[in-house]
């Protein structure tokens, strides 16, 4: 996983050049005017979802990994925590292919807190459960890039 910031975007020039598409349509496309939804860049293999939600305790969020996408979660508006576990310490439960969805159980080792145009990169050893709220409920909007993942498959079935 990777944390940061689009205003220290330049420190992130190692990171594959998928998410660094991410970066520039971000930079050149105006995302909080979007709809909810999905929203084509180039086919399957590079998209985005538009999503709004109430964030809320962890205790009403699931976990969740992906085997054939790396996200890009890019928060728009309000405040958001995500928590995080690498999937070798979690309870793995039957992966849903046609959603690329894989079910996760156990317990936070790690959080981010995402504020307006902060990013976390979830590659498909990053276990995440997302919508947790950080100062009570608040109405958020955030972008999440779904880049196809040309890395190696990690042990997750």
């Amino acid at each position: 996983m990777v944390f940061g910031n689009l205003d220290h975007i330049e420190e992130f020039s190692f990171l594959e050049e998928g998410i660094k598409e991410c970066f520039d349509y971000a930079r050149t496309h105006d995302l909080a005017s979007f709809e909810k939804g999905s929203h084509e860049i180039d086919g399957e293999r590079l998209f985005v979802n538009i999503v709004e939600y109430t964030t809320t305790v962890s205790e009403e969020r699931f976990w969740e990994a992906h085997k054939k996408y790396l996200d890009v979660h890019l928060m728009l508006a309000g405040m958001e925590q995500i928590d995080l576990n690498f999937i070798q310490n979690m309870e793995k439960k039957e992966f849903v292919e046609k959603d690329d969805f894989l079910p996760l159980e156990g317990e936070k080792n790690s959080f981010v807190q995402l504020k307006k145009d902060d990013f976390l990169v979830c590659y498909p050893s990053d276990g995440h459960r997302t919508a947790v709220a950080v100062n009570g409920p608040e109405r958020i909007k955030k972008a999440i890039f779904k880049v196809k993942c040309n890395c190696s498959e990690p042990n997750i079935l």
